[in-house]
């Protein structure tokens, strides 16, 4: 039985991952420090607390276990917050990656899936994206994950470090099968702001601009189930255990939805209201955002099975049985 080293697996796709690793054998030890993760999240893995940044810590952990290969999903992730804190972003997202880096070089471990972002292309200048466009960050975020993927390619060259960095897009839903989703303080993202707000814990949902080049005027994203995303990183993981090239993937469905139309499908989807109120655009935002998912499918075998409804039901699943996420 192979063992597998997931950092932040109490997060939010962490812990999709962990449960998704456990139902297909392996062994798991996850290491997070907790300060977003939930350890009710962490379900049949070993959970040890403490911070990747502390190499002593991560030298205790692979000393434990015998690691076989690492899922790096340990990072902070709030846009906004990473521009006012600039180097919070950096301290915590590249030097956590670089401890992580060199405890694999000191113990021998020689693969590691990294969780990057779309936000490392920055204003794209087509669509869909592929994962040879330009890549311009435009906050301290998606800067920090182009760092970390220099430094990944850099790694590999110097110690032979196999690695696949994948550059999601919306990630959203829940494994309902064992009761995980999504439960962030403070929330930002789209979809389960909708599911509050079909619960009555907030009054509405933002529309942050309506007239952008769209069909409906909002802004078109590319959305993924968390449960795609997490088989996406097993498959990269076993392509680095065959040998397979190291190198950026993106994962997305290839589809846009628009503001509007995920505020409609949740309507029918949950048979509440949702009422909605439309605000001023927010500066940076894009009007569209649609990934090519050709190189993942091509190399790693990878499409995306599950659809929009299928993402909402599901969010909708965990929102109304977990109505204060992990907090009940």
């Amino acid at each position: 039985m192979k063992t597998i080293l997931v950092a932040g697996g109490a997060g939010y796709i962490g812990s999709h991952m962990v449960a998704l690793l456990v139902e297909r054998g392996y062994e798991v030890v996850v290491v997070d420090n907790l300060c977003t993760g939930h350890w009710q999240a962490v379900k049949g893995a070993k959970l040890r607390v403490g911070d990747v940044r502390d190499g002593a810590f991560l030298d205790s952990v692979f000393t434990e276990f015998k690691v076989d290969g690492v899922i790096n999903f340990a990072a902070f992730s709030l846009v906004g917050e990473s521009v006012t804190k600039p180097l919070k972003y950096y301290g915590n997202n590249v030097a956590g990656s670089q401890s992580m880096l060199s405890a694999m070089e000191r113990h021998g471990v020689d693969k590691i899936v990294f969780s990057s972002t779309a936000a490392t292309y920055g204003e794209p200048e087509k669509q869909p994206i592929e994962e040879t466009d330009r890549t311009l960050p435009t906050n301290p975020y998606g800067e920090s994950k182009l760092a970390i993927e220099g430094m990944l390619k850099w790694c590999h060259q110097a110690y032979n470090i196999g690695y696949a960095a994948l550059r999601y897009f919306n990630a959203a839903g829940s494994n309902t099968d064992v009761c995980i989703g999504e439960d962030h303080g403070p929330e930002t993202h789209l979809i389960p702001l909708v599911m509050k707000t079909a619960l009555g814990q907030r009054a509405t949902i933002g529309i942050f601009g309506e007239d952008y080049p769209t069909a409906d005027g909002t802004c078109i994203r590319d959305y993924i189930h968390v449960r795609d995303l997490v088989e996406a990183h097993l498959l990269a993981l076993e392509h680095l255990e065959r040998g397979g090239e190291s190198g950026v993937f993106n994962l997305g469905s290839g589809d846009g939805f628009s503001v509007k139309e995920i505020i409609d499908s949740a309507r029918r989807i949950t048979g509440r209201e949702i009422p909605a109120i439309v605000e001023p655009r927010r500066a940076g935002d894009p009007s569209v955002l649609i990934a090519s998912n050709q190189k993942a499918a091509e190399v790693l075998g990878w499409t995306p099975k599950r659809g929009l409804d299928e993402i909402i039901a599901d969010a909708w699943t965990w929102h109304l049985n977990h109505p204060d996420g992990y907090g009940v």
